[in-house]
């Protein structure tokens, strides 16, 4: 469990293709408070460090990782948004993230507003995912707010601080993301399909 709220820009130093999976090798400046087996979010995608050395560390994320997720773009020198998992009795700053993407979308514009961005995102609605006007988005693993709530689209304004901490200031138009859609929202929706 996750909040949203990110750590770390974590740095790709390594990537290595083994069978139909990728082991990704992360320079961080949380590595020595890591541990084996530890799970970490990255880009919104909660992995299991599998290998620590010095100051970096090694996750795995398998073909099904890799199909559903931005992570199948990646390369060496990109920054990842990282955080750990959150501890029970922690303040919930953010809100609550599984770890788990539901869908990528596509970064359709990014708006200078004189001091904060608006980045609007397109997603695929087929997959019966939905926003709702002041809910609760995670895109790569940042805990939002949703603004212009649409169909298959909705936008995210963006503070200083998080542009300047987060993967946010290297998105551009055709950006692909993880998004993770609202758990609350998700369970509610389903409950609503099944009444129909």
């Amino acid at each position: 469990m996750f909040t949203g709220i990110i750590e770390d820009l974590g740095e790709v130093v390594a990537l290595k293709k083994e069978h139909t999976n990728l082991n990704i090798t992360i320079k961080s400046n949380i590595t020595s408070e890591l541990k084996i087996d530890q799970s970490v979010a990255h880009n919104g995608v909660c992995l299991t460090v599998v290998h620590i050395d010095k100051d970096t560390y090694t996750v795995t994320a398998i073909k099904e990782t890799l199909d559903k997720t931005a992570l199948s773009e990646i390369e060496v020198g990109d920054s990842v948004n990282l955080e750990r998992a959150m501890k029970l009795g922690d303040r919930l700053d953010g809100h609550i993230v599984q770890g788990h993407v539901d869908q990528t979308a596509e970064c359709v514009s990014v708006e200078n507003k004189n001091g904060s961005w608006v980045f609007t995102f397109d997603y695929d609605s087929n997959l019966q995912n939905i926003t709702i006007e002041k809910g609760s988005i995670t895109v790569n693993g940042v805990s939002l707010t949703v603004v212009n709530s649409q169909i298959n689209r909705f936008s995210v304004a963006i503070i200083p601080y998080t542009y300047e901490h987060t993967t946010f200031s290297s998105f551009k138009k055709g950006s692909k993301v993880n998004l993770e859609f609202d758990v609350i929202g998700k369970y509610v929706k389903r409950l609503d399909d099944l009444r129909r």
